[in-house]
């Protein structure tokens, strides 16, 4: 029946709402950072470093301890869906429910001696989601998808000699996703029945993977930086289940058990710096995302003489993103910050949905680090995302619209998204 289906696809949206790098991946791991842009891999100069470049704690002292959350508010609408089955197509709006999101960081850094320092990362990589109202356009695509991942991260660098320095460390993630949708109960689109209420929830998702990064100084006011992240498979079990929503009475309540693998990008960024004055830093970053190793997704079923689903194409495209900081020093206790960034996204118009309404996107941020004593600091920082509104005429994902009781025709989901967030962010560093 049509609900299986209406199931299985549910299971193929946790694609996009795990390993999407825009809209899910998480990459304000320091308010300093976030400040100046994310532009960080060359002048990374606080405990953050062990996520942008971990090859740069050679150059911290002692031992040194960050700890920090970022505030991520989104907000999404979808107009639509455009179509010969919709009556009125300009003015069907619908507008995802506000929410926000803590992702949090904390990191410390050890110099153990002259040449080789030790530091330790815990932060979200991935994370956020989107929830829509339970009786819109597009509840048979998505109403809601949550993902939480946490990642440890240990790291070793090595100053080889006076400039230059290189570190690998190790990532170990866990998370949680949780997904719903609305189903179509049916023996075939001319007999529907009405809708089910469909939930995945996943747990046990595990990944490990690997990253380097070099810091060359060849003067005082120079630096460049490289910074590699292996692709990561994750892996994951759960449990698909689906709830008759009324007027059905007729099918029971029933559930699944599924397994799937997913391997997140290789990413590297590359970064200048440069100490234009003795009171201002300049620094830019591009990083390359290889979206194009993740073509398809699969499902299994665990259980015995169930058939599993041909895997879904998302066919994904390679993606870039531009990143541009400051950060002026105004006095011996207060620093300021300012960035900008461009980030291409890298899903095709036609595989578009709304799990994850994504774009490309522009970033403005401004920030500022007082040191409240010696030992004791804190830095604020404030990022406005603004994201390309994005209108889709030929969409692969189909949904279903309801012209009429009992009546249900297959729908292109095309239409217009718009989508921005604001992001704040506070970090609070103490070096012993």
């Amino acid at each position: 029946m049509i609900l299986r289906k209406q199931l299985l696809a549910l299971l193929f949206f946790i694609n996009a709402a795990f390993v999407y790098g825009g809209g899910f991946q998480i990459n304000e791991h320091g308010a300093r950072a976030m400040g100046m842009g994310g532009a960080f891999t060359a002048v990374a100069f606080d405990p953050s470093a062990v996520y942008f470049n971990a090859a740069a704690i050679t150059n911290m002292s002692g031992f040194q301890m960050m700890v920090g959350t970022t505030l991520i508010a989104p907000s999404a609408s979808f107009r639509g869906p455009y179509g010969p089955n919709t009556a009125n197509p300009t003015v069907a709006e619908s507008k995802m429910k506000s929410n926000m999101f803590f992702p949090s960081h904390a990191y410390l850094t050890y110099r153990v001696s002259e040449d080789l320092a030790v530091g330790f990362g815990f932060n979200n990589p991935f994370g956020l989601g989107t929830e829509w109202e339970s009786d819109w356009v597009g509840r048979m695509i998505s109403v809601k998808a949550d993902v939480k991942t946490f990642s440890l991260t240990p790291v070793v660098a090595y100053r080889l000699f006076s400039g230059l320095s290189v570190a690998a460390g190790l990532q170990y993630n866990i998370g949680t996703v949780t997904l719903t949708k609305n189903g179509l109960v049916a023996a075939n689109q001319q007999t529907p029945l009405g809708e089910a209420y469909v939930e995945l929830e996943g747990e046990d998702m595990s990944a490990v993977g690997y990253t380097f990064s070099v810091l060359y100084k060849p003067t005082e006011s120079f630096s460049v930086g490289a910074n590699y992240r292996s692709e990561v498979k994750y892996d994951f079990t759960g449990t698909a289940k689906y709830k008759q929503l009324p007027p059905l009475t007729a099918l029971p309540d029933y559930e699944k058990d599924v397994a799937a693998s997913l391997t997140s990008p290789q990413q590297i960024a590359l970064g200048l710096g440069y100490k234009l004055t003795s009171n201002l830093l300049l620094a830019a970053d591009m990083q390359f995302v290889y979206w194009s190793s993740y073509d398809y997704m699969a499902i299994d079923f665990t259980e015995a003489g169930e058939v599993d689903p041909a895997p879904s194409p998302r066919l994904y495209k390679d993606t870039w993103i531009f990143r541009f900081g400051a950060d002026y020093v105004y006095s011996d206790d207060l620093s300021l910050q300012c960035g900008l960034l461009y980030d291409k996204n890298p899903v095709q118009d036609r595989y578009i949905e709304a799990s994850l309404p994504d774009a490309d996107r522009l970033g403005y941020s401004v920030g500022a680090s007082y040191k409240l004593s010696s030992n004791l600091s804190t830095e604020f920082a404030y990022l406005f995302l603004s994201f390309k509104e994005r209108t889709i005429t030929d969409s692969e994902v189909s949904s279903y619209s309801n012209p009429a009781p009992g009546v249900y025709m297959p729908e292109k989901f095309n239409g217009t998204y718009n989508f921005h967030a604001h992001l704040a962010s506070i970090s609070l560093k103490y070096q012993f």
